[in-house]
C-alpha cells in the first residue's frame, strides 16, 4: 500500500503534471505542423501545374489536393485535448486548495479567546 501511496504523490508532484502536460500538448502541436505540411503545403507545391500558372491564373491549380479538412482535425483535436488538459489541471487545485484548507488548523483556544477579547474592546469603543 505505501508503495500506492508513494506513486501517486510522484505523479501529482508539479514537475511531473507539467512534464505530462507538455509531451501531450507537443505530440498534439506536432500532429498540426504536421498535417499543414503533409496537406496543405507539399500539395501546392507539387502541384505540377504551378511551374506553369503566372500569378494572374493561380485560379487554375488543381486546389482539390489539398485536404484542409485534416488540417482542421488536427487543429480541432489539439484545442480539445488543451481544454480536457486545463478542466482536469483546474479540478486537481481545487481539491488541492481544499486539502490545505481542511489541513490548516483553526486557531488555539488561547488564540480564540485573544480574539473574542478583541472584538469585545472593539464593540465597547
Amino acid at each position: 500500500m505505501s508503495l500506492l501511496k508513494d506513486f501517486k504523490t510522484f505523479a501529482l508532484r508539479g514537475n511531473v503534471m507539467d512534464l505530462a502536460v507538455a509531451v501531450i500538448l507537443g505530440a498534439a502541436f506536432g500532429a498540426i505542423v504536421s498535417s499543414f505540411v503533409d496537406d496543405i503545403l507539399t500539395p501546392l507545391l507539387l502541384t505540377p501545374a504551378l511551374n506553369a500558372v503566372g500569378v494572374d491564373e493561380i485560379g487554375k491549380l488543381h486546389w482539390g489536393a489539398v485536404k484542409y479538412g485534416t488540417f482542421l482535425a488536427a487543429v480541432i483535436k489539439f484545442l480539445v485535448y488543451a481544454f480536457v488538459i486545463f478542466m482536469m489541471i483546474r479540478a486537481m487545485q481545487r481539491l488541492e486548495k481544499k486539502k490545505e484548507q481542511a489541513a490548516a488548523p483553526g486557531p488555539s483556544s488561547t488564540d480564540q479567546l485573544l480574539m473574542e477579547i478583541r472584538d469585545e474592546l472593539k464593540t465597547k469603543k
